[in-house]
Parts: C-alpha cells; structure tokens; sequence
C-alpha cells in the first residue's frame, strides 16, 4: 500500500476514487509520565515517554487508515493528514487521506 502526503503518486494515475478513509488513535497519559514531563520542562531536554507515545498514536492512526483503504480493494491513499490534539490529558492523533485503485 502506497501511503503518500502528495495528491498523486507519480507515473501512476488513479484510475478509481474510493473515498475518504481515516484513521483515529487515542491514548492516555499516564502521571509518572506527566511528572517525569514537568521536570524536563523544569531542567530542560526532551520528554523521551511522550515522544514515544506520539510515535505509537501516529502509526497506529495511519495503520487503521491503511486497513480502511485495503477493504476498499485501494492500493494507494493520497493527500494524507495527520492531525494532533491533547483534550483531556488524552493524546489524539488522527489520519485521512483519499483511497484509490491506481492506473
């Protein structure tokens, strides 16, 4: 399965337009996490544990999508966003993008 940000994948034209497909992950913060994040903000550097979970959340967004595309009979998914939102010391991280059969 081609995955791509771009609106064409090239020297493939889309024969078929399958439709919009999505993929959403939400996970929870856990509070050593959070503490262990405060103090970095604190001394400074890099909150490894959040960075880690962001990670899982996006690949888990993008393989929901795949998945999605894949039962369409898609071999591709163009114009692909990803989007970030934290609502309730909850991590969201969702991805869509347009699935399609290519030429």
């Amino acid at each position: 399965m081609i995955v791509t940000t771009t609106s064409t994948v090239e020297g493939r034209p889309a024969r078929d337009y399958l439709g919009i497909v999505t993929g959403e992950a939400i996970l929870g913060a856990n509070i050593f996490k959070d503490m262990f994040a405060g103090i970095r903000d604190i001394v400074g550097g890099r909150a490894g544990a959040y960075e880690k979970e962001l990670g899982r959340a996006r690949k888990t967004a993008l393989a929901e999508m795949e998945a999605e595309a894949q039962r369409l009979g898609a071999d591709a998914v163009v114009g692909v966003d990803l989007d970030f939102e934290v609502i309730n010391n909850m991590l969201m991280v969702s991805a869509s993008g347009t699935a399609v059969r290519l030429g």
